[in-house]
C-alpha cells in the first residue's frame, strides 16, 4: 500500500517529467576547475576589451579614471557573487539565471528571466560577428591585398562556431584555453612595456584618483565597463557538467571576477601610463580602436602588433564560442522544462551536447548577419555601418539584459533564503546581495537613460527606446508565457527552474513500491 508521501512524490515526479531517459541530462564530470574557468573567461575577450571597450570609454565619456571604475565594478560583482554562488550550492541547472530566479520568485518570474537570458546572450554572441568580420576583412586587405566583404568571414565564423558547439565541451575548453592564455600573455607584455617605457608623465597613478570620476559621463562609463565582466556569471550554466558543482562553481566565479577586475584595472592603467593621464582621452578620440595597436607598434614593433591583430581575431572567436555554448544550454534547460519545444531538451548522441539549442543559435546568428549585410548600408553607403551597428546595437542590448538579470537574481537570493527560514544563517549574504542589487539597478537605469550614447545614436533617435525595448519586450512576453502556463498547464509551470532535480524526484517515485 502506498503512503501519502510516496503518492506525493510520484505525483511530483509525473508533473515534472514528460520525457524519459538520460538524454534530458547534460553529461556530468566533463569539466574541472581549469576547463570551467577557461570556458567562462573566454567570454570576456580580454583583447577585445583592451583594444575596443577601453579606448571607446576614454574617448566617448572622457573619464580618465577608468582603472578605478574596474575596481569599483569588481567590488560590486564580488558582492553579487557571494549570494549568487551560494545559490549554486542549492540549485544545479543549465538555465542558471532563470533557475535561480524561479526558485526565489516563482515560475512565472523564472519564465520571464529565461526569455531575457535567451535574447541577451544571443545578442551578445551575434554582435561580436560584426567586429569579427570587419577585423578579418581588414587583415585580408592589409596582408593579402584581397578585398573581402565583412559578412563572408562573419558567416564562416558562424559555421565554425556552430560545428564546435555540436562537439563535446572538452574540445571547446581546449580551444578556448589555448586562445585565451596566449591573448592574456600578449596584453601582459604590453602592460610591462608601458610601465618600462611610460609617457612623459611617468608612472602616474592619477587614473586611480577618485577625483577622476566626476562628471556626467560616469554613469554611462559604468555601462561600458560592466560589459567587460560578462562571462563570470556563466559558471553555474555548466554546473550539471561538473563533478562537484557546489565547490567548483563558486570557486570559478570568484577567480573569474577578481582576476578580470585586476587584469582590466591594470591594463587600462597601462594605457594611461603609455600616453600620459592628461593625454589619454585625446589619444583615444584620435585613434579609437587603433590606440592599443599604435602603442604596441611604438614599443614592441610591427611584428608584435601583427600578432596582436591575429589574437584580436582569435579572442573574438573564443568569445563567440563561449556565448554560443551558453545559449545552447539555456535552450536545453528551457526545452527540458517546457518553456521551449521538447526537442530542445534533448542532448546530441555521443557528444552529450545540447545540439538542438546549438542549431538554434547558429540559425539566429546566420539570419541576423545576412540581414545586416543585405539591408544596412549606412549613410552614403558607408561599408562600416552594418559592422558598427551589428556590434554596438546587439552588444548593448545583451549587456542590458544581463544587468537586469543580475539585479533580479540579487532579489531572488534574498527571497529564496528568507522563505527557507535561513535568513539568520545567511544574513551577511542577504546584505551583500541587497547592496549589489541596488547598485545593479542604478547601472541599469543609467544604461537605459543613456542608450543613445551607447549605440552612437542622436538624442532624439527612436533607437534609444527601440533597442532597450527588446529586453523589456522579452521580459513581458516571458512573464505572459509563465502566467499562461500557470493557468493552463500547472504541471509544466511547477517544473520551471527544477532542472536536474526532476530526475531525482522521478527516481524516488520509481523506487517507491
Amino acid at each position: 500500500m502506498t503512503t501519502d508521501s510516496s503518492r506525493t512524490s510520484r505525483s511530483a515526479a509525473e508533473s515534472i517529467s514528460t520525457f524519459k531517459g538520460q538524454e534530458r541530462a547534460l553529461r556530468a564530470d566533463r569539466l574541472g576547475t581549469g576547463g570551467l574557468l577557461l570556458s567562462v573567461l573566454a567570454a570576456t575577450a580580454p583583447l577585445m576589451v583592451v583594444a575596443g571597450v577601453m579606448p571607446t570609454t576614454f574617448a566617448v565619456m572622457g573619464i580618465v579614471g577608468q582603472p578605478l571604475l574596474f575596481v569599483v565594478l569588481g567590488a560590486v560583482l564580488v558582492l553579487f557573487g557571494l549570494g549568487y554562488a551560494e545559490m549554486s550550492r542549492h540549485v544545479h541547472n543549465a538555465g542558471a539565471f532563470y533557475a535561480y530566479i524561479s526558485r526565489g520568485l516563482g515560475g512565472t518570474a523564472g519564465a520571464g528571466a529565461a526569455l531575457v537570458a535567451l535574447v541577451a546572450y544571443n545578442a551578445l554572441q551575434v554582435g561580436i560577428y560584426g567586429i569579427f568580420g570587419f577585423e578579418v576583412s581588414g587583415l585580408f586587405a592589409a596582408h593579402a591585398g584581397l578585398e573581402v566583404a565583412w559578412w563572408i568571414p562573419a558567416l564562416a565564423a558562424v559555421a565554425a562556431v556552430g560545428a564546435l558547439g555540436w562537439l563535446k565541451i572538452d574540445v571547446n575548453a581546449r580551444v578556448l584555453g589555448v586562445l585565451l592564455v596566449v591573448e592574456v600573455l600578449l596584453v601582459v607584455v604590453f602592460d610591462l612595456a608601458a610601465v618600462a617605457d611610460p609617457g612623459k608623465e611617468g608612472l602616474s597613478l592619477h587614473a586611480f584618483n577618485p577625483d577622476t570620476l566626476t562628471g556626467a559621463g560616469v554613469g554611462t562609463a559604468l555601462c561600458f565597463c560592466i560589459a567587460a565582466f560578462l562571462g563570470f556569471e556563466q559558471a553555474p550554466v555548466y554546473a550539471e557538467e561538473t563533478s562537484r558543482p557546489h565547490v567548483l562553481v563558486p570557486r570559478v566565479m570568484f577567480l573569474a571576477v577578481t582576476g578580470v577586475a585586476v587584469f582590466f584595472a591594470l591594463s587600462s592603467w597601462a594605457l594611461t601610463v603609455a600616453t600620459g593621464p592628461s593625454a589619454i582621452v585625446g589619444a583615444a578620440r584620435e585613434q579609437s580602436a587603433g590606440l592599443l595597436f599604435s602603442l604596441t607598434e611604438d614599443r614592441l614593433g610591427p611584428a608584435f602588433t601583427d600578432v596582436l591583430h591575429v589574437l584580436f581575431v582569435t579572442g573574438m572567436f573564443a568569445a563567440m564560442l563561449s556565448f554560443h555554448n551558453v545559449v545552447a544550454r539555456y535552450a536545453f534547460a528551457m526545452g527540458r522544462e517546457g518553456l521551449l519545444p521538447a526537442a530542445f531538451g534533448r542532448t546530441t548522441g555521443a557528444s552529450g551536447a545540447p545540439g538542438t539549442g546549438s542549431l538554434l543559435q547558429t540559425a539566429v546568428a546566420a539570419v541576423l548577419v545576412l540581414a545586416f549585410a543585405l539591408t544596412d548600408d549606412g549613410p552614403a553607403g558607408d561599408p562600416t555601418a552594418p559592422v558598427l551597428h551589428l556590434f554596438t546595437w546587439f552588444g548593448n542590448i545583451g549587456a542590458l539584459g544581463v544587468i537586469v538579470l543580475m539585479a533580479i537574481a540579487s532579489l531572488s537570493v534574498v527571497v529564496f533564503f528568507v522563505r527557507r527560514g535561513a535568513a539568520g544563517a545567511q544574513a551577511w549574504r542577504l546584505v551583500t546581495s541587497s547592496l549589489a542589487g541596488a547598485a545593479l539597478v542604478v547601472i541599469a537605469c543609467y544604461t537605459v537613460r543613456d542608450f543613445d550614447v551607447l549605440v552612437g545614436a542622436g538624442p532624439g533617435s527612436s533607437l534609444s527606446w527601440i533597442l532597450p525595448g527588446v529586453i523589456g519586450l522579452a521580459l513581458v512576453v516571458g512573464l505572459v508565457q509563465g502566467a499562461v502556463l500557470r493557468a493552463r498547464a500547472p504541471e509544466t509551470h511547477a517544473r520551471i527552474g527544477l532542472g536536474n532535480e526532476a530526475f531525482r524526484l522521478e527516481k524516488e517515485a520509481e523506487r517507491t513500491p
